[in-house]
């Protein structure tokens, strides 16, 4: 049984238009969804508003109840969401598996918030009963990108829901379906009471009326640095909470004593994986000139020998970037990296959305693609003399998301990662990782900490309130 027909994706009227589902891979048509309009945000947040009222209300077990059903039905229905995943959003079978591996879990441990100790008792200098109490904030707002869109749009949705809050979802018109529609689907089948879900996709513009609308007060942003800083502005004007999750350029840090045979499978995962499009992307990879001149064959080598196409068609380690706009960021970073000195060890070319992987040598503070996210398969190398040159390197940065250290002396790879401001440390592992009992944020420009994932979610979707009970009424001096 279908559980995503095209009939049923959109049951309320939008007022954006139509606008078509695209395979990347082959230009083709998947179908057609209609898009959000800022004048859709209001009536949305208004009916997330009523229905969340008596949502709050219910036993804690029956909020879980709906999340545990919610898990299973990503596994249930996981070879047609997969699908979805790997022509909507380019990824690979593997990485399609992955998210929805990661959003069963998302709604496991989601689940199990619902009947966390929800407060504290406090001492109290007055004869009262004197307590704090998580209570849901009402209505959160989710913006997510169409770079992995079930894990960033579930891993606010499903915590929020289960803690007893309404959602409005925007996602990118991009992934309307395998990163919105898609889980409008699977919580309805699993049983959630209408109007505590709406999906939204839609531009910019109906991101900023949600950001704005007085009935929303907490935000839930996954995107770039520059449209963070745009959603943390509105918000902060709006006085209302923004859990900002953005960019990076994460750094590896291979130290002379790393086992080469190894590290290269694993610098390469981290720079090629998704074609790059991922937030903890190994964006900088900083190797001890020993191991220099060797890891920089040896990565050309593997990005020469991967196959890049249609993951739907054809068993392949990179599918297609997302859209034109993405393939001109990537290819000007690249050209203008090689115009600027880089040496172009591998890749720099492409058919149509399908970019080779890239590895760049003798890069600098300078090299654009060293310098800047890129967001697709690119691997700028470093060398370095000291552990010392390598923390300053790794530091030298405006991102502190994701930070990968090889080494055979995993105590010194941890001494080096106290010393570089980052939200997430990987010692022995590149710097894509992500598990739903694990916080996840980053500092600086990567946005404002560790907002997702295990306890975390409950200071992200909840209030925090004080409450005392007296037995009696109390007396005052006048």
């Amino acid at each position: 049984m279908s559980l995503l027909d095209p009939k049923s994706w959109q049951p309320n009227p939008l007022h954006g238009g139509e606008h078509p589902v695209t395979e990347p891979a082959t230009g083709e048509a998947l179908g057609t969804v209609t898009i959000a309009a800022p004048e859709d945000v209001a009536p949305a947040a208004e009916a997330a508003r009523r229905a969340q009222t008596e949502w709050a209300r219910q036993p804690h077990f029956v909020r879980a109840g709906v999340l545990r059903r919610a898990g299973d039905l990503f596994t249930a229905h996981a070879d047609e969401l997969r699908e979805w995943l790997v022509r909507e959003s380019g990824s690979i079978p593997g990485k399609a598996d992955f998210e929805l591996h990661v959003a069963a879990q998302e709604c496991y441990e989601a689940a199990a918030l619902a009947s966390r100790p929800a407060g504290q008792v406090l001492a109290s200098e007055a004869p009262r009963l004197s307590y704090t109490r998580r209570v849901p904030v009402g209505v959160v707002g989710v913006i997510a990108p169409f770079n992995a869109p079930l894990i960033l749009s579930i891993r606010s949705v499903a915590p929020a829901l289960a803690l007893g809050n309404a959602v409005v979802l925007k996602p990118d018109p991009r992934t309307a379906v395998c990163g919105g529609l898609s889980l409008a689907a699977v919580f309805a089948e699993a049983g959630l009471p209408e109007g505590l879900l709406h999906i939204l996709p839609g531009g910019a513009d109906t991101g900023s009326a949600l950001v704005t609308d007085p009935r929303v007060p907490v935000i839930s942003f996954t995107g770039s640095t520059a449209a963070g800083r745009a959603v943390g502005e509105a918000a902060g004007r709006h006085l209302k909470r923004a859990h900002l999750e953005l960019g990076g350029n994460s750094a590896l840090v291979v130290l002379e004593d790393a086992d080469i045979d190894a590290v290269i499978s694993t610098a390469a995962w981290g720079s090629f994986f998704h074609q790059g499009q991922i937030c903890m992307t190994t964006g900088r990879h900083l190797v001890h000139r020993s191991l220099y001149p060797q890891y920089v064959e040896r990565l050309a080598a593997k990005a020469d020998s991967l196959a890049v196409g249609d993951p739907h068609r054809d068993q392949v380690h990179l599918g297609p970037l997302i859209d034109d706009g993405q393939l001109a960021k990537v290819h000007g970073l690249v050209e203008s990296s090689a115009a600027n000195g880089a040496k172009l060890a591998a890749g720099g070319t492409h058919d149509r959305l399908f970019y080779r992987p890239t590895v760049l040598a003798d890069v600098s503070d300078d090299t654009p693609a060293y310098a800047e996210e890129v967001f697709g398969p690119v691997a700028p190398v470093r060398p370095f003399d000291t552990v010392e040159e390598a923390a300053a390197l790794a530091a030298h940065s405006p991102y502190g998301l994701s930070l990968g250290v090889v080494t055979a002396d995993a105590a010194r790879g941890l001494d080096l990662a106290e010393r570089i401001p980052t939200g997430i440390v990987h010692i022995n592992d590149q710097t894509v990782n992500d598990e739903a009992v694990a916080p996840f944020g980053g500092t600086a420009a990567s946005g404002t900490g560790a907002r997702f994932g295990g306890e975390a979610n409950l200071e992200a979707f909840t209030d925090l309130r004080w409450t005392t009970v007296r037995g009696d009424v109390a007396p005052y001096p006048f």
